[in-house]
């Protein structure tokens, strides 16, 4: 199972991402729904450093990724607009395949 957790601050605004595990739909490097997970977070990444220019506070390694970002860049129409849609293909691939991915939110961090 991978477990995606998006986090929101006290004033709502989406803050950070973390995602562990593999998914165990298929063998490891054969698994498209742990690919397909990697590949929204791993999008997500590129477009707030290299498109919005965003300083992450990011930590990955085999399986698993953090990604944060500042304060002061939460109400950026952009960094919004990337976090919000990997939240909602994220949710959306965990409806789907609820026995591989759990889909979850935090308020208040």
């Amino acid at each position: 199972m991978v477990d995606v957790v998006f986090c929101r601050d006290s004033r709502n605004r989406l803050s950070l991402v973390f995602a562990k595990g593999h998914a165990g739909w298929a063998d490891e490097g054969q698994d498209v729904v742990c690919a397909a997970v990697s590949a929204i977070l791993q999008a997500a990444r590129l477009g707030l450093e290299q498109h919005v220019r965003v300083p992450l506070a990011a930590q990955q390694k085999k399986g698993e990724l953090l990604l944060e970002w500042p304060e002061s860049r939460r109400e950026d129409p952009a960094v919004q607009a990337i976090v919000a849609t990997a939240e909602l293909s994220i949710e959306r691939i965990a409806r789907q395949y609820p026995e591989h991915v759990r889909f979850q939110t935090r308020s208040g961090e």
